[in-house]
């Protein structure tokens, strides 16, 4: 199993759309810019049937501390989440086919 960096990622999109490197990271970057603003002033962002961006309310809690047993207050905070959509668990179960990729 192999990890891709952002630019073989970027390389793989521009392929894939048969545009150039530069287009393809101008719009993986307008993508996530525009992901990371709308989340974060608590829109849900969907794309039906790939993923769902969110952000969600952590209530205040009680942590332990390992080291000493010390019991630690933790603040209410919100944080991102992240849900794949049914189209791509099917991918990834095998239960539909993934899209054939162009060659880098």
């Amino acid at each position: 199993m192999a990890n891709i960096t952002k630019a073989e990622l970027v390389a793989q999109v521009a392929a894939q759309a048969g545009t150039d490197k530069t287009t393809a990271a101008a719009v993986l970057n307008a993508f996530e810019e525009t992901v990371f603003a709308m989340v974060a002033a608590g829109d849900k962002v969907s794309l039906t049937g790939f993923i769902t961006f969110q952000q969600v309310a952590k209530a205040a809690t009680t942590a332990r501390n390992p080291r000493t047993g010390e019991t630690v207050k933790v603040k209410a905070k919100k944080a991102p989440k992240a849900t794949l959509g049914a189209s791509f668990k099917k991918v990834v179960n095998k239960e539909a086919p993934a899209p054939k990729l162009a060659k880098v």
